[in-house]
């Protein structure tokens, strides 16, 4: 890495309404950033140079379709056309059934919908927007996250300057659907399930009489050697090109584990290869079912919200 000093960054953080804007700016604040929330689009130069001093830390701003001229077509060559900072677009995203969740237990109403169901608002601000989530540089999808990691995964991301990209190493249930976040997914249903032997099924791939039933199957070792020299060979080439943020996800049926313990070891591969992954377990606090994990991909009742 080179010596050069970097330029405080410049990050705007947009999206969906309920995804989580507000969270993220007070976690930022938390770490030191400037913050400020629902900036008009016309003063953004203003508060980035304020009184014309050159600017040390780096700022936050959030914009929605809530603050005076937001505009998506425009508001990317906005940010990249101020100098002296690095800039940053990150979109928040999140399901429509969650938002409607959310929208639902707060019992507000959506900025663009306030005489019609949350729904027909999500609609209309998931088209007005997209143009802001093809041009970002980062997607954070909230949809499986409690606010506790999404302050995790930001300190992460924005706590400090980085020599690697952000790695995280995820377990999840194809049975409930497919990470959404993810770069590199890799699928372990082949491998056979601990869930069908019975001492181990209250278990999860975390404890240690799984990792030892399933590294006792020669297949198990063959495959994490292999995905191991993929990643070692990759991680680098990802941050070379620019990449900043790497999800690697192991699946299996009920994400409790095969999954979860791939995760975990492949956590201490890259470990000692000087990485430094965290570990995000999305389903391994789900119920232990026969009915998912007989299912070969999705659960019938998952399929069916996805595809509302």
């Amino acid at each position: 890495m080179s010596g050069k000093r970097r330029l405080p960054r410049l990050l705007l953080v947009t999206g969906m309404s309920g995804a989580g804007k507000s969270t993220v700016l007070d976690a930022l604040e938390d770490m030191g950033w400037d913050t400020a929330d629902n900036l008009p689009a016309d003063l953004l130069k203003d508060f980035v140079h304020g009184g014309a001093q050159c600017r040390t830390a780096s700022v936050a701003v959030g914009m929605d379709v809530r603050s005076r001229g937001f505009d998506p077509a425009t508001l990317g060559d906005l940010i990249h056309s101020i100098e002296g900072v690095e800039p940053e677009l990150v979109y928040l995203d999140c399901s429509g059934a969650e938002l409607i969740r959310r929208f639902d237990e707060t019992r507000r109403l959506h900025p663009l919908a306030p005489d019609r169901p949350a729904e027909d608002g999500i609609a209309s601000e998931r088209k007005l927007t997209w143009p802001l989530r093809a041009a970002a540089d980062s997607v954070i999808d909230t949809t499986d996250l409690s606010p506790a990691e999404l302050r995790d995964e930001l300190r992460l991301r924005f706590g400090g300057d980085a020599d690697q990209p952000v790695l995280t190493l995820a377990s999840f249930a194809f049975a409930r659907g497919i990470s959404r976040t993810a770069d590199l997914v890799f699928d372990l249903r082949f491998i056979p399930n601990p869930h069908w032997v019975d001492e181990l099924r209250p278990l999860t791939g975390i404890d240690q009489p799984v990792r030892d039933y399933l590294a006792n199957d020669p297949s198990w070792g063959e495959t994490l050697d292999r995905i191991e020299s993929l990643l070692i060979d990759w991680i680098p080439r990802y941050w070379a090109a620019g990449k900043s943020y790497v999800t690697v996800a192991f699946g299996c049926t009920g994400g409790r584990h095969r999954s979860v313990a791939a995760a975990v070891e492949m956590a201490e591969r890259l470990r000692g290869a000087g990485f430094t992954p965290n570990v995000r377990h999305r389903d391994l606090a789900s119920t232990p079912r026969d009915t998912i994990e007989r299912h070969p991909g999705r659960a019938p009742e998952i399929e069916d919200e996805l595809n509302r």
